[in-house]
């Protein structure tokens, strides 16, 4: 997964839901200088019988923000959104020659 363009990552969930897995994997895919390098990372968790959603808002350099439902998306989707917007700041940063 391509993080160096994630600027602010805000994740909530409740640790003892297996709806919560993606929210989870996802945490510990995050390199482990991130907030060294500049990252925000908030994570909130919920209580044991919080019946609220996962969620994760991620913001990246140049702007954009997403807002994913974690209760409906696997970890594989969840990364697929993320280095696809990625993916395009690359592309953008290559052909401008930074």
């Amino acid at each position: 997964m391509i993080t160096r363009f994630l600027t602010d990552v805000r994740v909530k969930f409740n640790p003892f839901s297996p709806r919560s897995k993606s929210a989870r994997l996802f945490l510990s895919l995050m390199p482990p200088s991130a907030r060294s390098n500049g990252m925000k990372i908030e994570s909130q968790m919920l209580p044991r019988h919080s019946k609220e959603p996962a969620f994760l808002g991620l913001k990246f350099k140049d702007g954009k923000e997403m807002k994913l439902d974690l209760d409906k998306m696997r970890i594989t989707e969840v990364m697929e959104e993320v280095d696809r917007h990625s993916r395009q700041l690359a592309r953008k940063e290559e052909l401008l020659g930074n």
